[in-house]
């Protein structure tokens, strides 16, 4: 059976306040237990957390360990009303494939690690499709992992509002380890 781990949202900072456990694989809508949060204590396993209820708006993904404040999660605001655990891979092998342009088209640059700027190690400064093979990654808007966040589990993205993106521009990504 694939535990979900534990994740426990606080309404103020350093984990005060009015809180809630989600220990099940995913809350789609947490919005009448807490009315903001403020800190984050994950206690096992790796979450994808959403601005919005049913998995939508702004995601931060989150490793076991404390987030005493918004910052910590880079959180655009103090909104998160959905979470669901990501499975991680156990083999620890990570192999996903970038594309230039649309539809696996372009130059293309497969990659096992992560990359905290994209122009170091990519010939474009987009990510118009992208086919994961192994593992799980997480693209960021900016580089050094800031901006907005993006999810990609095992599949295929054939262009960049597949992995839910309003443009291909991507500045860093970086893989999703076990904890």
């Amino acid at each position: 059976a694939n535990k979900a781990g534990t994740i426990v949202f606080y309404e103020e900072r350093n984990f005060q306040g009015r809180h809630y456990e989600c220990s099940s694989n995913e809350c789609p809508d947490m919005y009448t237990y807490f009315t903001r949060c403020n800190s984050i204590r994950v206690e096992s396993g790796t979450w994808a957390c959403y601005e919005r209820s049913n998995f939508m708006g702004y995601m931060y993904v989150l490793t076991r360990g404390e987030y005493p404040d918004s910052s910590r999660w880079m959180g655009f605001n103090d909104c998160i009303r959905s979470c669901r655990s990501i499975r991680v891979a156990r083999s620890g092998v990570h192999k996903m494939r970038a594309f230039e342009r649309p539809e696996f088209g372009g130059q293309s640059v497969e990659f096992m690690d992560d990359c905290p700027n994209l122009q170091d190690c990519f010939p474009s400064r987009e990510i118009q499709a992208c086919s994961v093979t192994d593992g799980t990654w997480v693209f960021y808007e900016q580089p050094n992992y800031r901006g907005r966040q993006y999810l990609l589990e095992r599949g295929e993205y054939r262009r960049y509002t597949d992995w839910g993106a309003p443009n291909p521009r991507v500045g860093s990504f970086r893989r999703v380890l076990e904890d």
